[in-house]
């Protein structure tokens, strides 16, 4: 049986229901959640639950009129003078912004642009280059098994292209990869280690401060992946020295299916990297065209191509509203959201054999939590029949992924009851025998 609303078919005497409904009326973010597509007081939810905002957030009922106002005026009107007056200016603007907001991240050091794809590949390229060509002995790039596969084929491209070797780092699939584990893989031919902050299946939160300065210790550069935590987790870059920095824009920024990414690039080492991408938006005198290449001063050499200005918009509206949360109350409401779904799990599913593979521990959590049995995938797809809206995870896993500036605890009950009810029938209807 699925739940028909937030609180249909749900005992007014489940304990639970009663803490939900508490924690949203004492929720210091509740009030954010309106300003969302799809959630309006006193109506029927576009989708009963949403737990899937770590994959693709929604969208904003600001970002909605942003944009049709840039297409009937901005672009409409303004036309080819737009870029004179502030569309080239956008990736950095809007850099600055999430910089300030979400990164730690000081002015000139972000900017927008590009897929995480096409950022990493860059990144990498830039930070291994002199070292593998200049004699140093450093052709080492560390990177571990359990990474999101763009991760690792990027490195292994990179690496037969650049004639550089891979250390893999063998993580716990239920946690990740740990200090001393970098520790032991690193040393002096390591060029670069590059690793997520939050990883993708687990969310296990990686420990960042003392990763980079494991790195640094072997004299190598750090690029860390923030996919999964920028938005959700506080993240201080400059405080703790990381090199390079690279993170997409759809899952708790709210930028929309395939919005462009961010990439972070220390300020000292701007100037010293050259990115292998050359574009005329990152040359120096971009409209000058002439026939040799220089790069740009700063963090514009990153550029290669026209910025994206129209996949741009609708991430401001989140980077606004978590610079008025403010990043650390956002965290909180994160880790309070996954301790009441692991709660609502360890009752629910695990009698039924469900195994969460996420930390228990708060400060080694990201964002969502995930949760395996053999029957997921089946589980999966009835739920999204009736909007219930998790995803899965090959081969046996269902990822719970908690937005906070867009997620309530009642969606949250909701939706773990719908696990819970879809499971147990599915085993009734396989065994004849009810579990749990």
């Amino acid at each position: 049986m699925i739940p028909e609303s937030p609180t249909a078919h749900a005992p007014t005497t489940d304990p639970h229901l009663t803490f939900a409904r508490r924690m949203d009326r004492i929720d210091g973010l509740a009030h954010l959640r309106e300003r969302f597509v799809g959630i309006d007081p006193g109506s029927e939810p576009a989708v009963l639950a949403y737990l899937d905002g770590n994959s693709l957030g929604r969208p904003t009922k600001a970002s909605v009129t942003a944009i049709a106002d840039f297409v009937a005026n901005g672009w409409g009107t303004r036309l080819i003078r737009g870029w004179d007056e502030g569309w080239s200016a956008l990736p950095f603007t809007i850099g600055d912004q999430l910089g300030r907001a979400a990164l730690g991240a000081a002015p000139g050091q972000v900017f927008i642009g590009d897929s995480t794809s096409v950022l990493l590949y860059k990144l990498v390229r830039a930070a291994t280059d002199p070292a593998t060509s200049a004699g140093r002995g450093r052709d080492e790039i560390v990177v571990d098994t359990d990474n999101f596969p763009t991760d690792r084929w990027v490195v292994e491209g990179i690496a037969a292209e650049r004639g550089a070797s891979i250390r893999w780092i063998v993580p716990d699939p239920a946690a990740g990869v740990t200090e001393e584990q970098v520790r032991q893989a690193v040393g002096p031919r390591t060029a670069l280690v590059l690793l997520s902050h939050v990883a993708y299946r687990s969310g296990f939160l990686a420990d960042l401060p003392a990763i980079t300065a494991a790195v640094h210790e072997a004299g190598a550069l750090v690029l860390w992946d923030l996919c999964h935590s920028v938005g959700s987790v506080p993240i201080e870059l400059d405080r703790h020295g990381v090199d390079l920095a690279v993170g997409c824009t759809y899952k708790y920024l709210n930028g929309g299916p395939g919005s462009p990414a961010f990439a972070y690039v220390r300020a000292d080492l701007q100037n010293h990297l050259a990115q292998p991408i050359r574009g005329w938006a990152g040359a120096e005198e971009p409209f000058e065209m002439g026939p040799e290449f220089v790069p740009a001063a700063g963090i514009r050499r990153f550029q290669s191509g026209t910025p994206p200005v129209v996949g741009m918009l609708a991430m401001r509206d989140t980077i606004a509203m978590i610079e008025e949360a403010g990043i650390a109350e956002v965290r909180e409401k994160s880790l309070a959201l996954t301790e009441f779904a692991i709660a609502l799990a360890d009752e629910w599913l695990a009698p039924m054999g469900v195994v969460l593979a996420s930390p228990r521990h708060p400060e080694r959590r990201g964002g969502h939590i995930l949760l395996r049995h053999p029957a997921m995938r089946q589980v999966v797809a009835t739920l999204w029949q009736h909007d219930v809206l998790p995803d899965f995870r090959t081969p046996d896993a269902l990822r719970v992924g908690l937005a906070p500036l867009s997620t309530s605890f009642v969606e949250v009950h909701t939706g773990m009851a719908a696990i819970r009810d879809v499971l147990r029938g599915i085993l009734l209807a396989r065994t004849g025998l009810l579990p749990g």
